[in-house]
């Protein structure tokens, strides 16, 4: 017990001497100082690091504020270009561009603006004015994507030259080839659905109007009261010519008396009627027995080897009531004898020379889903002129249930080739 004493005197006589230690005390205090320094750096860090953040907050509101105004400055002088004002559009143009020199890259037109800017809207409520910011909308993307702007470009390497190179004329020469003579339009609008440029080339006003002139002639140049070319072909009441309108009739009929009176035959009778429209005002009309199936590959020329074929001209008639009429004169072809025949019936008494022509009115009406598909018969006769007179004989017939109406039926193979550009 006296050995543990006298250790822990001897412990707590350490402890005060090495309290009175100067060089102890100096640590002490150096620790402390240090310590204290740290503290305060530390509180003064963290309000640097606020005002920065503070700061890049502000910087970043800035931004986003002076990007907006450049794109409003930006989709203004979109508008303002495609309205024909070119100087007004260069203001604007320049004044986006000294706020956000790339802010052409960083438009999104994913989305319309608002109504209150200068950019528009790009979206309407009915179907054409889609279609047509539609295609300012694409108008827009290849002019924002390059100072050069391409019709398209390829997907994927190639080593051969891709018809994206080719100039734009020669590419509207060959979409007057995919159209053709036979005012093909349906493949100008499956060719559309390709690419954007592709689309804006189909939208071509220059097509339309061609197309509508082969329709209507030479005195279709007023648009009133429709919106463009394209709307006044697909709207205004035309015949088509990329397929054959059929007409079919059927009766019956009674035949002859047995011999022993027992019984009496009774027939059916069923013939069809083919109306053949081509687009530089010609007319095919056959009356045949003869199935579709056989009758209708034979229609696609005018030189068609048929013996009951008329051939002749037809015109479009807009009467006061909003009716369209189809008005046609057909006739036969002038076949010559040959010289046999004419040595054989020398010595008769030739007959009159006269000239049969068929006039044939329909009336142009919609039928079903599709549109033009329906001729009703509103006037028939046949008019014979004599060559010798020039009298000529007029004989209308009755439009009974034998003049069924003709359903328009297309045929694919009568657009599958172009022999003519539109």
């Amino acid at each position: 017990m006296a050995e543990e004493k006298n250790d822990a005197g001897g412990t707590l006589e350490d402890e005060d001497e090495g309290a009175d230690d100067p060089n102890l005390q100096l640590e002490l205090n150096v620790f402390r100082a240090q310590w204290m320094s740290e503290l305060t750096l530390s509180s003064g860090a963290s309000d640097l690091s606020g005002r920065l953040l503070r700061a890049k907050g502000l910087k970043r509101t800035q931004d986003i504020a002076r990007e907006e105004k450049a794109t409003e400055l930006f989709l203004r002088a979109v508008q303002e270009e495609q309205n024909g004002a070119v100087y007004e559009a260069i203001k604007f143009y320049r004044m986006a561009m000294q706020l956000v020199p790339d802010i052409e890259f960083k438009i999104n037109y994913s989305r319309p603006p608002d109504a209150d800017r200068g950019g528009g809207s790009y979206m309407d409520n009915n179907v054409d004015g889609e279609i047509e910011d539609l295609l300012s909308y694409f108008e827009q993307e290849l002019t924002l994507e390059s100072s050069f702007p391409k019709i398209c470009t390829p997907e994927m390497d190639l080593t051969q030259m891709h018809i994206s190179a080719l100039p734009r004329e020669i590419l509207m020469y060959i979409f007057r080839w995919v159209v053709s003579s036979d005012l093909d339009m349906r493949a100008l609008e499956q060719l559309s659905l390709v690419c954007r440029g592709f689309y804006i080339c189909s939208r071509d006003p220059e097509i339309w109007h061609l197309a509508c002139s082969r329709v209507w002639g030479r005195k279709c140049t007023k648009l009133v009261p429709f919106k463009s070319w394209r709307e006044m072909f697909l709207q205004r009441p035309r015949v088509r010519f990329d397929g054959v309108y059929i007409s079919k009739t059927s009766y019956i009929r009674q035949g002859e008396e047995s011999l022993d009176g027992f019984y009496r035959a009774w027939h059916h009778v069923e013939y069809y009627r083919y109306l053949r429209f081509f687009p530089d005002g010609h007319v095919v009309m056959v009356t045949t027995p003869e199935d579709p199936l056989l009758v209708v590959p034979r229609l696609r020329t005018k030189n068609i080897r048929m013996d009951s074929v008329l051939l002749g001209h037809f015109r479009l008639s807009q009467e006061t009531d909003n009716q369209t009429k189809v008005f046609a004169v057909v006739c036969k072809r002038n076949e010559k004898a040959t010289e046999f025949q004419r040595n054989r019936f020398c010595r008769r008494n030739p007959p009159p020379e006269a000239e049969h022509s068929f006039h044939v009115g329909l009336h142009l009406c919609s039928g079903g889903r599709q549109s033009f598909s329906k001729l009703v018969w509103i006037h028939h006769s046949c008019h014979i002129t004599y060559k010798l007179t020039g009298e000529t004989v007029i004989t209308a017939f009755d439009l009974d249930s034998m003049y069924t109406p003709f359903f328009f039926a297309r045929v694919k193979s009568y657009t599958a080739f172009s022999d003519q550009p539109l």
